[in-house]
């Protein structure tokens, strides 16, 4: 079933080979370039193009083996000095190559599918078209272009390599992901939790002297392969660590992405905003940036009427914040416990972190997915976090010839999730709402329909788009972010009870 769904899905993405790409198709062009005509030394200070390589290593190496077949199709794109060359073989080549890598991500959607604890037409059907139908990975890596489902196939398999317990796989795959993108990162204290219990610290039954031994074995065989992985990663670059570094953590691109992604910074600025214009029309003064981040550039930027926010806050929030989950994790086992934490780190990072980018809304989206068809309640937070997070995506594909293609991949896939997972939760269906959602739950959603109203049609019909033209992505942020952060605080009260809502569970039944 899975070939099948993997061949509908990618004929699918090839008739969307024609379609517009945003700057990020010009940023793996440039990549491309870089690292096939200039030697090593030279790959992360080239800066010809303002696309500069800001991938770890084992990304940069990629690009790097990519580039000796994109010059069968068209050497000059591999030329440095040609800026937004977009020949046709180019955008052929580049369409297609993510099209393949994207098999890395059905190897992992199948491993998932295998481990699962749910079987017959959950796992066979249901969950394979969940994830490789995934309307935000077609949105961005088919439409705006970028390569994002190969990593979450390595994603994928090192949390079916966890749940299976082959906890070295896990790890290895797991660093290995964290040195093709660093984003990543946010789901590493999950991975140190889980690890460091279920595998350092295992073997409580035998006797001290013996656990000690095999901990301190299992530390040191877990360390040398994520040690060993970052070494392999970084010893080309040793010479030159501070400016692969710097590529790496960019601080000064600002608190906010160039489209604000729907977290606590988006209400924050609109705060800002609202408090600016109101100190104006009172006639006071207030230093900052008018512009407030809504000309969809990446800038930095200073708030005029709310305190600064610097990269130090954003890391001791995101720090504080996921310290009650990980101490719950420590207290459990299963590897749906693990996964759960996974989708917590992600969320609270995505909420609290400096400079989210809109699609690190999928770090939570795609893991969530594995346990939807195991559990209600994380159904229920999938149906609605699947859907906002979907949404958000929108001000990334903004010309106005595929507001239908964008608007029919949300509705198909929102129509299917809906569908099959009430037809596996028969008994939490409520006719007064939609299939799993409580009756507010169900209003909310069914509000995107007049955001979606007024960005679209009421926005220019009301000649606001000259005065007012930052209004729509501000309503869709805001609006976005009100569904991310309720998502986030109920499943995360969720899990912090988590043996105790399992235990009444049981018991009902």
């Amino acid at each position: 079933m899975i070939l099948i769904i993997t061949l509908f899905v990618s004929c699918l993405k090839l008739l969307l080979i024609p379609a517009y790409h945003s700057t990020d198709f010009e940023v793996h062009r440039n990549w491309l370039a870089i690292t096939h005509t200039l030697p090593i030394n030279k790959w992360y200070y080239e800066d010809t193009s303002e696309w500069t390589l800001d991938y770890p290593p084992f990304f940069a190496w990629f690009e790097y083996v990519l580039s000796f077949i994109a010059r069968l199709f068209d050497e000059n794109m591999l030329i440095v000095n040609n800026l937004n060359y977009e020949s046709k073989a180019t955008i052929y080549f580049q369409r297609i190559s993510v099209i393949v890598m994207d098999f890395l991500y059905y190897y992992g959607v199948y491993r998932c599918c295998k481990v699962l604890p749910a079987k017959g037409w959950k796992a066979d059907v249901v969950l394979p078209i969940l994830l490789i139908a995934n309307c935000g990975l077609i949105m961005l890596d088919h439409i705006h272009f970028q390569y994002n489902g190969f990593l979450y196939g390595i994603l994928l398999m090192s949390i079916s390599y966890m749940w299976n317990g082959k906890y070295i796989k896990s790890a290895l795959w797991f660093t290995v992901l964290l040195n093709f993108k660093h984003i990543y990162l946010y789901a590493a204290p999950a991975y140190f939790i889980f690890l460091l219990k279920n595998y350092c610290l295992q073997n409580k039954s035998v006797s001290t002297a013996i656990r000690n031994k095999k901990s301190w074995l299992n530390t040191i065989k877990l360390g040398s392969v994520v040690i060993g992985v970052f070494f392999l990663s970084f010893v080309p670059f040793l010479d030159h660590l501070p400016q692969v570094m710097s590529r790496l953590f960019p601080l000064k691109r600002g608190l906010c992405h160039a489209y604000w992604a729907p977290n606590i910074w988006a209400l924050y600025n609109i705060i800002d905003k609202c408090g600016f214009l109101i100190a104006s029309k009172l006639g006071v003064a207030l230093e900052g940036n008018k512009a407030v981040m809504t000309g969809g550039l990446v800038q930095e930027y200073s708030h005029s009427f709310l305190p600064n926010i610097t990269p130090a806050v954003t890391v001791v929030i995101s720090l504080v914040m996921i310290t009650p989950c990980l101490y719950k994790l420590w207290k459990l086992n299963k590897g749906s416990d693990f996964v759960r934490c996974i989708i917590l780190c992600s969320l609270t990072s995505f909420l609290f972190g400096w400079h989210v980018h809109e699609k690190a809304i999928l770090m939570a989206v795609i893991p969530l997915t594995i346990l939807s068809v195991i559990d209600s309640h994380d159904a229920r937070i999938f149906l609605i976090l699947s859907t906002v997070g979907h949404y958000s995506l929108f001000p990334l594909l903004f010309p106005k010839n595929l507001l239908l293609v964008k608007t029919l991949l949300l509705i198909l896939y929102s129509m299917y999730s809906f569908h099959s997972l009430s037809k596996i939760y028969t008994l939490y269906i409520c006719k007064y709402s939609l299939p799993l959602l409580k009756i507010f739950e169900s209003l909310y959603l069914l509000g995107f329909s007049f955001i979606y109203l007024y960005e679209n049609i009421l926005h220019n019909l009301l000649g606001l788009q000259h005065t007012l033209p930052f209004l729509p992505l501000m309503l869709t942020s805001a609006y976005c972010s009100i569904g991310v952060l309720y998502c986030w605080i109920v499943y995360y009260v969720n899990f912090l009870k988590r043996t105790e809502y399992v235990q009444n569970k049981l018991k009902n039944k």
